[in-house]
């Protein structure tokens, strides 16, 4: 059981029922770790600036890579929402999460991933060069920015124990 309850809508503040309208019409779905960050419409617009980095990465990385680096990220810092989050994301796009064969690129944004999350004191020097040898460096920062996006995130879940929305129930790894 999460430590931080949901809001409950009719009873917010105005400020909060229109961001939680805000997030409804922009993302059409409003998940349980959003419900609690609505305590705080100022932490919920920046924790959703992930949609805005991921965005800004798309042009240069396709879901697949995003959703394998974001996995990456939330696999080694063991918060399952997220984990289950892209584990449906690459589900429902027709891919086995446990089978996949990363392309070159996607394994190196794994790598990448998995450092950030482990230690971002310890990203490998080779990381770094490798990347810089794919990508130019206003990529780089948004990949870096988002990764931190990730982290919170991550971080929040656990910290706060946030409850499995019930249709991701499906999605979880035994």
């Amino acid at each position: 059981m999460a430590h931080l309850s949901p809001i409950d809508y009719p009873t917010a503040s105005d400020d909060i029922r229109a961001e939680h309208d805000r997030e409804l019409a922009l993302r059409g779905r409003m998940t349980n770790m959003k419900r609690i960050l609505l305590h705080s419409p100022t932490a919920h617009r920046i924790y959703a600036e992930w949609f805005m980095l991921r965005d800004l990465l798309k042009p240069t990385l396709d879901d697949r890579a995003i959703w394998l680096f974001s996995k990456a990220i939330a696999g080694t810092m063991r918060a399952e929402i997220p984990v289950t989050f892209f584990r449906r994301a690459l589900i429902d796009s027709g891919l086995d999460p446990e089978a996949i064969e990363p392309t070159a690129d996607e394994a190196l944004l794994i790598g990448f991933g998995k450092a950030v999350a482990a230690d971002a004191n310890a990203v490998a020097d080779e990381t770094w060069a490798a990347l810089k040898a794919r990508y130019d460096e206003t990529l780089l920062v948004n990949l870096t920015a988002f990764a931190g996006i990730m982290v919170a995130t991550c971080v929040f879940t656990n910290a706060v124990k946030v409850d499995l929305d019930p249709e991701l129930e499906m999605y979880r790894k035994r």
